[in-house]
């Protein structure tokens, strides 16, 4: 889904908690989080932190060289 997104012009970007399997899959770009699964934003009720990681994600976005895969430091 992402690559078509993609190549209609329109940079994609997704959060990981499982990197290996998201190097595998090679998507355009990605943000590996240091949480446990089902916690893509960290830990519940704590907006800094949950705004820092969508920050992070959404500066992926102007990132020409891909696939890449970035590690989000909580």
């Amino acid at each position: 889904m992402q690559a078509e997104i993609e190549r209609r012009g329109i940079a994609t970007a997704s959060i990981t908690l499982l990197p290996d399997v998201t190097r595998k899959v090679r998507p355009p770009r990605a943000l590996a989080v240091p949480f446990p699964l089902g916690y893509p934003l960290g830990q519940p009720n704590v907006p800094e932190l949950q705004r820092s990681v969508l920050l992070a994600l959404l500066g992926l976005c102007t990132a020409s060289d891909v696939p890449r895969i970035e590690s989000f430091e909580a």
